[in-house]
């Protein structure tokens, strides 16, 4: 048989085969799927025995990733909500560098490598990884809260000072070598960075805003969804690809704001759900690179050198982020959600240190240290999120006034001067009431018909704008993700007459059904799915009756049409 030549083919389909059996027991020892990822990664890397993936491709791989996914955050993430958060993520973002790069610093000169190691050291441990971040917003569904708005503010300004970063280093190479550049051509070449960077995002806004929906709406005129999805990923790729070539921006920035100008568009959402799949394919991909890069050997080797790295990026950058949030007067909670999704490093880290190494700026040490305390900071973060989150939904505050009792006097309004505290929360005294999971689209539609009809309702929801509606409709409101067993029990579901889950992610509601039946084996369950799959798969965990959007607007046209010729029929 010939011996052909993929090195593409063999990366992709080893990284996901291995990927999807490390993750699968990873998740069957409860901790995150994506150290399984990293442990693929490590498996068919250079430092273990066996076949060796072509780490090239797999930074490439790793990087359309990266691109999908901040084009995802962009659709979600408006030029309103950046600048709602620039007076905290500006300054937030550059303190918190300044610190995390002092403090690498003073380690590297501690291990004798220089102060232009210690620079080029301390940056790589002040950038925290977009797919790390994003992913831990989105699992907990906090992205489009004032708290995940601040932290993906302050993610972009660290990319931002990246860029600049990337720009200034192999000048400073020059300038530090004999006849090396000038502080005046250094300080030009920053100009002109500056200088590509603000006309690419002034291009965007100006020109952008109007072409990229225009193109959307265009395309979505045909009728064609092979087509539109085309459009999806021909912006966020070409965009991105566009904002590197020409303004040397990175492909992440590109790619964020082609999403945020589309964002502007009445058709983001339908181009958020275009864009997932491929998206989540890429972003696996990217942790299988990681783990290629990673020397296992740096552990046992340096122990106390990674103890260190690994204390800077989750000790002294969350430490650093969390007193700089509190001293701008934001809440425990927002600091706390702001320093945990920055305790990590990630992509960007990994480039600073492969310029260094390349403009030798940084010893090999270096490197192997980075990718330590990237992964093991990576491995530690979605358990230091966990923590946080859970202290955080008990802090008052967090969690809205229950609603009056249905027939209820309205409660008199506070007065002006006193600011309203909401307790901490506690099962719900609601007896034969309704629980309806997410309050988008259609999770509204029955809470409205709930509120006519006089039911008693709880709503688990934590989108700001979507709580705020619940709210309205008369609701009480648990802000929170109801997969989590912890909210789910205060919702009494053993005095509950039904659970309505309007979540469309199938495996979330999946959770939420299963749980939910467990606690009360008679509680009428009735879900929504968006395929024949998602249907067997929830009515095979408890649900009651699982709605087909496609199905049921079939039957009720036919229904029509029957009735319509019966009429035609009649005498």
């Amino acid at each position: 048989m010939p011996d052909h030549q993929t090195p593409l083919i063999a990366t992709v389909a080893l990284g996901l085969v291995l990927a999807y059996i490390f993750g699968l027991l990873a998740h069957r020892v409860r901790i995150q799927p994506l150290v399984g990822y990293l442990v693929a990664g490590i498996v068919v890397g250079p430092f273990t025995p066996g076949f060796v993936a072509d780490q090239a491709l797999a930074q490439e791989l790793a990087e359309i990733g990266v691109i999908l996914l901040m084009f995802g955050v962009g659709l979600h993430f408006s030029l309103k909500d950046l600048v709602s958060v620039a007076a905290i993520a500006i300054p937030g973002a550059i303190g918190q560098i300044a610190v995390a790069t002092i403090l690498g610093g003073v380690l590297a000169l501690a291990l004798g490598w220089g102060w232009t190691a210690g620079l080029v050291f301390g940056l790589s441990l002040s950038v925290a990884s977009t797919v790390v971040l994003v992913r831990a917003l989105q699992e907990r569904r906090i992205l489009d809260t004032d708290r995940g708005r601040i932290a993906v503010g302050w993610l972009v300004v660290e990319d931002l000072v990246m860029i600049i970063a990337l720009v200034l280093l192999p000048a400073m190479a020059a300038a530090t070598s004999a006849g090396g550049a000038s502080a005046s051509q250094i300080g030009l070449t920053v100009a002109i960075t500056l200088a590509k960077v603000a006309a690419f995002i002034a291009l965007m806004l100006v020109g952008g805003r109007r072409v990229i929906p225009w193109m959307m709406h265009y395309t979505a005129h045909t009728g064609s969804r092979e087509l539109f999805r085309l459009a999806v990923y021909a912006i966020a790729l070409g965009v991105a690809f566009a904002a590197a070539k020409l303004f040397d921006a990175s492909f992440a920035l590109g790619a964020f704001f082609a999403g945020m100008v589309l964002g502007e568009s009445t058709l983001s959402q339908r181009a958020a759900e275009e864009a997932l799949p491929l998206r989540d394919a890429f972003a696996v991909l990217f942790f299988v690179s990681v783990g290629m890069l990673f020397n296992p050997a740096v552990l046992w080797e340096h122990p106390l050198h990674v103890l260190a790295t690994v204390l800077i990026i989750v000790v002294g950058k969350s430490v650093a982020a969390y007193l700089i949030v509190r001293a701008f007067g934001h809440p425990h909670g927002t600091a706390l959600t702001v320093s945990a999704s920055l305790a990590q490093i990630g992509e960007f880290s990994f480039i600073l240190v492969a310029l260094g190494l390349a403009l030798n700026m940084l010893p090999q040490e270096g490197q192997d240290l980075v990718l330590a305390g990237s992964i093991i900071s990576i491995i530690l973060n979605p358990l230091l999120f966990q923590r946080v989150e859970r202290r955080t939904a008990r802090l008052p505050g967090f969690t809205a006034p229950r609603a009056p009792p249905p027939h209820a006097a309205p409660a008199p309004a506070p007065a002006p001067a006193a600011a309203p505290t909401a307790p901490t929360p506690l099962p719900t005294s609601m007896i034969d009431h309704d629980v309806v999971v997410g309050y988008g689209r259609v999770g509204s539609l029955i809470g409205a018909q709930l509120a006519r009809a006089g039911r008693p309702f709880l709503v688990f929801e934590d989108n700001d704008g979507a709580v705020e509606a619940a709210r309205r409709d008369g609701a009480e409101v648990i802000p929170g993700n109801a997969a989590d067993p912890e909210l789910l029990a205060l919702a009494g579901l053993t005095q509950a007459r039904r659970l309505f889950v309007t979540v469309p992610e199938a495996f979330e509601a999946g959770q939420v059904v299963e749980q939910a039946r467990a606690i009360n084996p008679d509680l009428t369950i009735m879900a929504r799915a968006h395929s024949d799959e998602g249907l067997r798969h929830l009515d095979r965990l408890g649900a009651t009756l699982t709605v087909l959007g496609e199905r049921e607007i079939a039957e009720r046209m036919v229904e029509r049409a029957m009735a319509d010729d019966a009429a035609a029929a009649a005498p």
